[in-house]
C-alpha cells in the first residue's frame, strides 16, 4: 500500500496544468490495472484526463479525484517522507491515498462485478469538465462512495453543503478623475453599494434551524477588482462571490436575489455570472450507508464511527443531486487538506480499507454477514497476485482491454 502511495504522490498533477494531469492519470492507471487486472477508459474532455473503470452492470460507484491544488515543482520543497507513521507529500491527503485504498479495497473481493470507478481530474477546480460524468455514472446505482478524505479523527461526511459561485461585474463609464469626475459613472463606488448588498443576501435567506448540523447559508463577497490608473474613473469593477447553501431551497432563493441586483449609481449597470455548481448532499442520501458502515466497522473491531457534517463540497454533491444514495469521507484519516502540513496517518490505512470492502460487498450481495467480506481487504493487495503487466500508457479502451495506443 505504501509503495502504491508514494507512486501516486511522487507524479505531481496540479489541477491547471493538463499535461501533468494526464501524467497522473497514465500511472494511475497503471496502478489500477496492478490491482484490478483491468484497463480503464481514458477520457478527456476539454483536455482534462478522467479515467473510469467499469465492470458488468454497475450497482455501486466508487468516487475519487487524482487532480491536487499543488503546482508542478512542489516535491523539490515538499517531497514523499514516511516518518513515524505519517505519510507526507503534495495530495497524500486530498486524496490519493483514498485512491489507494479503492484500488485495494476491491481488490480484496472475490470479483469487481458490479462495481464502476470513477476517477477524475478536475475536483479541484469544481469538476467544470467531469460533472456529467459523474452524473451519468450514479445514476441507476445502488450507493457512491466517496474517497474524499475523513474528516477529524477519521470522522465520515454524512451532509455537505452546496454551493453557488457568482461574478458580478459593474459596467461604469470612464473620465479624467482631476479635470471632470462627474462625468464618469465610477464602477468602483458602484461596486462597493452591491458587496454591502450581496453581503446581505444570507440574512434574508436564513431563518430556523438549518437541517442536519450544517449551518446557515453563507454569502461571502471574495476577490475584487477594478480601475486602471489611479487618475481614472473606474469603468469596470468586479467581485466573485461564493456560496455555501444547506438547501436546494436555499440555493434557489440565493439565486433569485442575486439576479435581482439593482445598481445605485446612474449610468453603471451590473452583469451577473455564475450560478449553483453543486447541490447540497443532505442527510437523507447517508443515512442508510452510514448506519451499514457502523454495522461494519463494529465487527471489524474498529472504533465506532463519527458522521458529520461539513461546510465544503465534493463530488459526492453531484452522486448524492441525481438521487443516489452516497456516503463521503471514506478516504484517509490525517489532516491539512491543501496546507504544507497535509499528513496521513498510515496506520489507519488498512482499517478504512477493509471498512469499504465490506461497504461495496454489502450493497453487491444484500448484506452478507457483517465483517465477513471487509475481513479479507490486506495492506498489500495480495488478492491482484500475478496482475503485473501494466496497460500502455493512457489509452481509451473498454475495461479489460488493452488501449490501442498511448493516451491522448
Amino acid at each position: 500500500m505504501l509503495e502504491d502511495l508514494e507512486e501516486l504522490v511522487s507524479c505531481e498533477s496540479f489541477s491547471a496544468d493538463h499535461e501533468a494531469v494526464a501524467r497522473s492519470a497514465r500511472v494511475v492507471a497503471d496502478q489500477g490495472f496492478r490491482r484490478l487486472g483491468a484497463c480503464p477508459e481514458t477520457i478527456v474532455i476539454d483536455g482534462v484526463t478522467h479515467l473510469r473503470w467499469t465492470f458488468g452492470t454497475p450497482r455501486v460507484l466508487l468516487v475519487g479525484h487524482h487532480d491536487t491544488v499543488w503546482p508542478v515543482g512542489t516535491l523539490a520543497d515538499h517531497p514523499w517522507s514516511l516518518v513515524d507513521g505519517i505519510a507526507r507529500g503534495p495530495g497524500v491527503f486530498d486524496m490519493k491515498a483514498g485512491l489507494v485504498q479503492a484500488f485495494h479495497a476491491l481488490a480484496a473481493l472475490p470479483s469487481p462485478e458490479g462495481v464502476c470507478v470513477l476517477v477524475t481530474g478536475d475536483e479541484e477546480v469544481g469538476s467544470p469538465t467531469s460533472r456529467a460524468l459523474i452524473e451519468e455514472s450514479a445514476r441507476g446505482c445502488a450507493a457512491a462512495f466517496v474517497l474524499e478524505a475523513g474528516a477529524d479523527g477519521g470522522a465520515l461526511k454524512t451532509a455537505r453543503k452546496g454551493t453557488s459561485i457568482y461574478e458580478l461585474v459593474v459596467h461604469g463609464r470612464a473620465a479624467h478623475a482631476g479635470l471632470e469626475p462627474d462625468k464618469g459613472a465610477n464602477a468602483a463606488i458602484e461596486l462597493a453599494h452591491q458587496i454591502l448588498a450581496v453581503a446581505g443576501i444570507a440574512d434574508r435567506v436564513n431563518g430556523g434551524a438549518a437541517p442536519d448540523g450544517l449551518g446557515p447559508t453563507t454569502v461571502t463577497p471574495t476577490v475584487l477588482s477594478g480601475g486602471t490608473t489611479t487618475n481614472t474613473v473606474p469603468a469596470l469593477a468586479g467581485v466573485e462571490v461564493d456560496v455555501r447553501v444547506p438547501t436546494l431551497a436555499a440555493q434557489a432563493r440565493v439565486d433569485e436575489l442575486m439576479r435581482a441586483l439593482s445598481p445605485r449609481i446612474p449610468g453603471t449597470r451590473l452583469e451577473v455570472g455564475g450560478g449553483p455548481n453543486r447541490p447540497p448532499l443532505e442527510q437523507a442520501s447517508s443515512a442508510r450507508l452510514f448506519e451499514l458502515a457502523q454495522r461494519i466497522a463494529k465487527d471489524l473491531g474498529m472504533e465506532p464511527l463519527r458522521g458529520v457534517a461539513v461546510g465544503g463540497a465534493s463530488d459526492g454533491n453531484f452522486t448524492a443531486g441525481v438521487g443516489c444514495p452516497t456516503l463521503d469521507g471514506l478516504g484517509a484519516v490525517g489532516g491539512g487538506a491543501h496546507a504544507a502540513h497535509e499528513h496521513v496517518v498510515v496506520a489507519e490505512m488498512p482499517g478504512r480499507t477493509a471498512l469499504l470492502t465490506g461497504l461495496i460487498a454489502s450493497v453487491l450481495g444484500g448484506e452478507p454477514p457483517a465483517g465477513e467480506a471487509a475481513t479479507e481487504a490486506t495492506v498489500t493487495g495480495e488478492a491482484a497476485a500475478g496482475r503485473t503487466s501494466p496497460p500502455a500508457s493512457g489509452g481509451s479502451a473498454p475495461a479489460g482491454e488493452p488501449p490501442e495506443e498511448d493516451g491522448r
